[in-house]
């Protein structure tokens, strides 16, 4: 069945010596993993390699079988030329940590409307703006609405926030409970928008903590999530 449908790039990882395998959230079906059967050599064909840079957005139209094997791409087009995101070093960097955070973490293979719209105006959003620093913090806390762990602000009042049921609380009960300047950044994060997260204070130390924080949060409630590989690189840039 051929489909035409926005898709983001999560992942393009080169198989054999002209073949690419590539991870996309599409709009109308999910996750899908397609081979791209000699593109990394063709200089004349529908398709080019440059198109599945990470967290591109593109629009597509595929041949989908829906039977769990590779897919295959007819055609690619820029759905969104992006200013920044590839060409600035402190976006490239998230762009790379952020895509694999969502490899890991996005697995279903069916429509999600809702979360492809937060990820295609996230990105949009993220590429305009320059006052983005905390903006991967942000990114991941929302994208747990969607993972189904956003964390319970009714009792915000808590000084505690229990990592393994999500709340916040009084007092410690277990060993994934928190206690420390975290739980404060949290609170600032909860509810704010695009516009807010730059008014959020955090120095690199602060930043790195939270974030480990974060992805802590993620392999509780996510089997099989395991820290990004770029995250060093992050850390490093913006150190």
């Amino acid at each position: 069945m051929l489909i035409t449908t926005k898709a983001i790039v999560f992942s393009a990882l080169k198989y054999g010596e002209a073949d690419l395998i590539v991870k996309c959230f599409t709009e109308k079906s999910g996750l899908k993993t397609y081979l791209l059967r000699g593109v990394l050599k063709s200089k004349k064909g529908k398709l080019k390699a440059s198109l599945f840079q990470p967290l591109t957005q593109l629009e597509i139209v595929a041949q989908h079988k829906d039977k769990g094997s590779l897919e295959y791409i007819r055609e690619a087009k820029l759905l969104v030329p992006y200013q920044s995101l590839h060409t600035n070093i402190l976006k490239s960097a998230v762009v790379m940590f952020l895509s694999e955070v969502l490899r890991n973490a996005i697995k279903e293979e069916e429509a999600n409307f809702p979360l492809f719209t937060f990820l295609e105006m996230s990105l949009l959003w993220f590429d305009q703006n320059e006052k983005t620093a905390n903006f991967h913090l942000w990114f991941m806390l929302e994208l747990t609405r969607f993972l189904g762990f956003y964390p319970d602000d009714s009792q915000r009042d808590g000084e505690v926030f229990n990592l393994e049921d999500g709340s916040f609380q009084y007092a410690e009960t277990n060993n994934s409970c928190i206690s420390d300047e975290n739980v404060f950044q949290l609170k600032q994060f909860l509810g704010t928008n695009f516009d807010e997260i730059s008014h959020i204070k955090m120095n690199q130390v602060t930043r790195s903590r939270f974030l480990l924080m974060l992805l802590n949060y993620y392999e509780i409630h996510l089997h099989g999530f395991h820290k990004p590989k770029s995250l060093g690189v992050l850390n490093e840039i913006y150190s």
